[in-house]
């Protein structure tokens, strides 16, 4: 009978089987192992996914901040502007019969700057004199002629139209007289030499340049986001190129955009008595606005949450862990100014990385950390 060895090699088969592949499953031993696999695994997770687990509280470093008003001010670029900067131009023609002064010499308001020959200028005044003289005296017969009816009214209206035409003309040889010297219409410097003697002007033609430099404007253009923390009165301080700082206060704000850049004109005026700044120098200014709360904590404190927003973990109620999103003020040697959060916290400076939210902490001071080695 062959059947009884191959009924005893399947039946050892199955002996074999259910010792090695089902052994836990018979014996009740299936939750011993996947405590052991569970255990294994709790071995190597994040500090939050064992706390959670467990139950118990994760150690982190806790930093208590009370919010400081923060003296939040504009930074723009920009540069120094001449307060007036003016090419004086002659109004009559004729040669310049005067030495030039050269440019960077300081005039006075009312210096001549360029003295035009006066020509046959005083032959034409007299020729309007006696003109005006003429004039006067037949204005004075019409009269007297119209008093005793020899003469209309249209006659003496015509009489007196000639006297005011003579006097227009002596009038403007007069001014053209006095357009021959050309003066300096307000104190400041000289940016260019006035016309070189025997040179030609004519109406219109440029005698020189002149700029005032005190005071002396910075000007820059604020973007549409700034614009608004800026209003006319504001202190400002300026740092040049050079160094030096200075101060001034905010005197125009445009209330229309540059159409290219979508900008606001910004003026700022600064004394400027011995003209040390010059003209379109580059600065750096600064216009304080309105301050704002903030605290101010260590850059290692940022952190990021799922949905990739910069923030803080704090300690909240029951010793649980919040995420708050925080905007950047200024960042200083200190630390980083930061807006966005309640007026008192408690910051998580160490351990907010291996938290999240709702996790149970145990927070302690950094001194006590440091005791403890933490």
């Amino acid at each position: 009978m062959r059947i009884i060895p191959v009924l005893t090699a399947v039946l050892v088969c199955v002996v074999l089987y259910l010792f090695i592949f089902e052994r836990d499953r018979i014996t009740g031993d299936d939750t011993a192992a996947t405590e052991t696999v569970q255990a294994e695994d709790n071995r190597f997770a994040p500090p939050a996914q064992k706390a959670a687990a467990e139950q118990t509280a994760v150690s982190v470093v806790a930093t208590p901040s009370t919010a400081r008003t923060l003296d939040s001010a504009v930074i723009l670029r920009g540069e120094t502007e001449a307060a007036r900067n003016v090419t004086v131009t002659a109004e009559t023609s004729g040669r310049v019969i005067n030495e030039p002064l050269r440019k960077g010499a300081t005039v006075a308001t009312g210096d001549v700057l360029c003295e035009i020959d006066r020509g046959t200028r005083d032959a034409t005044r007299a020729q309007a004199q006696a003109a005006l003289a003429e004039a006067e005296v037949a204005l004075a017969n019409a009269r007297k002629l119209a008093s005793g009816g020899y003469a209309s009214e249209t006659q003496v209206l015509t009489a007196e139209a000639g006297v005011e035409s003579a006097r227009a003309a002596l009038a403007q040889v007069d001014r053209d007289i006095e357009n021959l010297s050309v003066k300096a219409p307000f104190s400041g410097l000289l940016e260019s030499d006035t016309a070189e003697l025997g040179t030609l002007l004519s109406a219109g033609a440029a005698c020189a340049t002149i700029l005032q430099l005190d005071p002396i404007k910075l000007v820059a253009y604020a973007p549409e986001t700034e614009v608004g923390k800026i209003s006319v009165g504001s202190p400002a301080m300026a740092r040049l190129i050079s160094g030096d700082t200075v101060n001034g206060q905010v005197t125009f704000l445009s209330r229309s955009a540059d159409t290219a850049t979508r900008t606001f004109r910004v003026e700022i005026q600064i004394p400027n008595p011995d003209a040390a700044i010059r003209d379109g120098q580059t600065v750096e200014m600064a216009i304080s606005s309105e301050g704002t709360l903030a605290h101010l904590v260590p850059q290692s404190a940022l952190t990021l949450n799922d949905e990739g927003q910069i923030g803080l973990r704090l300690v909240g109620d029951d010793n649980l862990v919040e995420f708050a999103p925080v905007t950047i003020l200024r960042d200083t040697r200190e630390g980083i100014w930061v807006a966005g959060l309640p007026e008192t916290v408690s910051i998580i400076t160490v351990g907010q990385e291996f938290v999240r939210e709702g996790v149970l902490v145990d927070p302690h001071s950094a001194a006590n950390a440091m005791e403890s080695g933490q």
